[in-house]
């Protein structure tokens, strides 16, 4: 039996992450990723829309995001290597949400939580929001919200790179395997089992199994209420520039953002099904979604679908928020699971808590202690209203 300090199950953007900051605390921390997809075709981190926003309702999420847009700006300090630079192509364009009257005052509800929580975002009335975006029909809007700063959107697959490749340089392994199967007493995991025959002893385990994380707790004698949701995104050409397009959120429920030289789009969608393979559904692309998008931008009349992609969210369905910590009882099995499509600006500060938590007993520079697995055993979900698809 090989043995490690720290073995993480999935080596996505929040293993890596988590690797990242354990070694960086702690150099000469023997820890393991131990990742089936090494060339992360599945992966979430791979096929992330990749944006950052401050505008959730729960306090702990903004406080996430505000370490995060830190953190992304300041990249290359944080994980750049010796001829390796980090080039995340962070924009920060903003989140512009749209409320019709009936949302109203759940808009100012939000407002008034994300400004206490010291986000930088302004409501706007239809006629400033046409000053801004002549582009944009509002005609049937009472309200907007747009983050002003510390909002927007970044290559994620080249974060969750540096991070991966960062943790390694610092002493991190990575092993092309897969668990099958996790040794446990009522107290404590003992041992992880691969599929190559090997088990690795560890000290700790870091469930980090992204929309694979329930079946990771299960071998664990664990209920960890975690779906492989499937999202549908478009990519989209207009023929007609919309100046400073922030990612647009529509109250009819789709999103909308710049990416290079085209559009790219999503929503809720129809069918919900866990574990859905991941190809497009095109079924989602119709005749009414083309005429919300146009209503909304005119210019998107005459669009043009160029190609589309699926993702999974990692969905908690319990409440649509992570669950970052140990568990009660197996108390050296960690989770950093379950959030919900904001997955990706969260990773850093989100990995960051959970190696404090693994070396010092408390996450001290975030604190995420209502994120914890006890809420899920108490059965008090922490809502958040700011879901987006």
């Amino acid at each position: 039996m090989s043995l490690s300090d720290v073995v993480i199950v999935g080596s996505g953007v929040m293993g890596a992450a988590t690797a990242y900051w354990l070694t960086h605390a702690q150099p000469g921390l023997r820890v393991t990723l131990v990742e089936s997809d090494t060339r992360y075709e599945k992966a979430s981190s791979s096929l992330s829309a990749s944006s950052i926003r401050q505008q959730f309702t729960c306090p702990v999420n903004i406080r996430l995001s505000q370490f995060g847009i830190g953190f992304l700006r300041q990249a290359e300090q944080h994980l750049g290597l010796p001829g390796q630079p980090v080039a995340l192509g962070l924009q920060e364009p903003g989140y512009l949400y749209l409320a019709q009257p009936a949302q109203v005052a759940g808009m100012q509800t939000a407002h008034q939580i994300q400004r206490q929580a010291g986000a930088d975002v302004a409501l706007l009335g239809p006629e400033a929001l046409r000053q801004r975006y002549p582009w944009l029909n509002v005609e049937d809007v009472a309200l907007g919200s747009l983050g002003l700063s510390g909002e927007g959107w970044f290559d994620g697959p080249a974060l969750h790179q540096a991070f991966l490749k960062k943790a390694m340089a610092q002493g991190a392994q990575r092993l092309h395997d897969r668990v099958v199967g996790l040794d446990h007493t009522a107290s404590q995991v003992t041992g992880v089992r691969l599929a190559s025959g090997t088990t690795l002893g560890c000290g700790q385990v870091v469930n980090a199994a992204g929309p694979w994380a329930a079946a990771v707790a299960a071998m664990a004698g664990v209920q960890l209420p975690v779906e492989a949701a499937r999202r549908t995104v478009f990519v989209l050409s207009c023929p007609e520039p919309l100046p400073q397009c922030p990612l647009l959120i529509d109250p009819h429920g789709w999103w909308l953002r710049p990416e290079g030289r085209y559009l790219i789009s999503g929503a809720e969608p129809a069918h919900t099904e866990p574990g859905l393979p991941l190809e497009p559904d095109w079924r989602e692309w119709n005749d009414a979604q083309w005429a919300a998008l146009a209503h909304r931008i005119p210019a998107l009349a005459a669009l043009r679908v160029e190609r589309a992609w699926a993702g999974y969210y990692e969905m908690n369905t319990f409440d649509h928020n992570a669950v970052i910590g140990p568990h009660p009882d197996l108390h050296n099995l960690f989770f950093i699971n379950g959030f919900s499509g904001h997955g990706m600006q969260h990773a850093a500060g989100a990995g960051l808590a959970l190696a404090e938590w693994m070396l010092q007993g408390k996450s001290h520079t975030i604190a995420v202690d209502e994120l914890g697995f006890e809420r899920l055993v108490r059965q008090q979900p922490l809502h958040e209203l700011q879901v987006i698809g």
